[in-house]
């Protein structure tokens, strides 16, 4: 299945959500393989948004364990309260951060990083990952990325059985 998401670079923030939301949730829909879901689903925001950095940390043996992503080499593991997902993860709450260097504990992947939003997957009460996002530009994130990528987060929680 071919699905060119580039399309959508154009349009203002909130209607590239509304256009390729419904489109990711078909590419993942049923889909078992928790690896093929993720890296789906980070492939197709990366292309549709250009954003630095886009991937998953998923929960294994009590820390944050990288998982699929899109962008340049990421930290492996991220202990529980230690940056901007460990935070999401111990909180169970998404974090926009405008400025990481004014986070406290931010965790510099890469020094070219500037914004972050980072949302948990929630299923049945319990964080089994993040989604992490980085931007080269401050204060890129807000309640209009939040909004969508929780909805887009708890869709994925379903699809993620094995965790």
């Amino acid at each position: 299945m071919e699905t060119t998401f580039s399309q959508f670079s154009t349009l203002p923030k909130e209607e590239r959500y509304e256009q390729v939301l419904p489109l990711i949730k078909s590419l993942i829909k049923g889909e078992e393989d928790p690896v093929t879901l993720l890296a789906n689903t980070c492939a197709a925001l990366k292309e549709v948004f250009g954003w630095f950095w886009v991937g998953f940390y998923m929960v294994k043996d009590g820390q944050l364990h990288l998982g699929p992503f899109q962008g340049p080499v990421a930290c492996t593991r991220i202990a529980k309260g230690r940056g901007v997902c460990g935070t999401a993860w111990e909180k169970a709450e998404t974090m926009v951060v405008e400025d990481v260097d004014a986070f406290p504990g931010h965790i510099a992947c890469s020094s070219l990083s500037r914004s972050e939003i980072v949302v948990p997957i929630i299923r049945k009460g319990e964080v089994l990952g993040v989604l992490d996002i980085d931007s080269e530009k401050l204060a890129t994130f807000n309640a209009i990325d939040k909004r969508f990528l929780e909805e887009l987060m708890a869709f994925a929680a379903e699809g993620l059985e094995c965790y």
